[in-house]
């Protein structure tokens, strides 16, 4: 599959790395492909600059963001949950009709300091503001409750299985993005129901936060016990 990675980050590199090593197309999208280029020191939390990481992984290709989610059947919103709307405009909305935007940003709101607080919560959600936004998009929220090591490989969690989410309007863009999610690793995919569930999953981030400070890891995760 042709799979748009919209996001330089550790995230996006997570996913595009993965993607890539089970066979797909894969481009990671940014807004200056010059400038991610010329980076050459460590983002805010200590990550390798995309070039580095790029040297291992030759088969990513680096484009903007209209160009990289032209070509796509699939895209994944792996942004800051700050700029997501943002980057999306940018990537410009013919390039988005009718495809599968796997969205796995969070509404985190840095302003005060950390841990962050949401900008968004109880009555809405940012899952629910880019598919009001861009509604040609089949928006699918998932993987926005763990880290980005987990996202891409479940099995690093010696505990055994444990529990991802999905929610959005479109079955068949749900089972598309499930059937990804499955090639991961993941082996409890529940489906919350339509876009709005995605409020739940976003919530879940302060708890998140909380659980990590007290571990002092990112490396947990929900499992759903019936």
């Amino acid at each position: 599959m042709k799979i748009a990675v919209l996001g330089t980050g550790m995230v996006g590199q997570a996913l595009a790395g993965r993607l890539a090593g089970l066979g797909h197309e894969v481009t990671v999208g940014t807004r200056d492909v010059a400038a991610t280029m010329a980076r050459t020191e460590p983002d805010s939390m200590g990550n390798s600059p995309y070039p580095s990481w790029v040297q291992a992984h030759p088969a990513v290709k680096l484009a903007t963001f209209a160009q990289a989610t032209a070509a796509a059947e699939l895209i994944v919103n792996a942004t800051s949950g700050d700029v997501s709307l943002a980057v999306l405009e940018a990537a410009g909305r013919e390039n988005l009709a009718g495809k599968v935007l796997l969205d796995i940003a969070n509404p985190l709101d840095f302003s005060r300091g950390f841990p962050p607080s949401l900008f968004v919560k109880d009555t809405d959600s940012l899952g629910e503001q880019i598919q009001a936004a861009f509604p040609e998009l089949k928006v699918v929220k998932s993987l926005n409750t763990m880290n980005a090591f987990l996202m891409v490989d479940p099995t690093q969690l010696a505990g055994g299985e444990h529990s991802v989410f999905v929610s959005g309007d479109d079955a068949e863009a749900k089972k598309t993005v499930t059937a990804l999610l499955e090639s991961f690793g993941h082996t409890d995919v529940i489906d919350l129901g339509d876009i709005s569930t995605a409020r739940g999953t976003e919530m879940l981030l302060p708890v998140w936060l909380r659980v990590y400070g007290a571990l002092d890891t990112p490396m947990f995760q929900f499992k759903i016990v019936r």
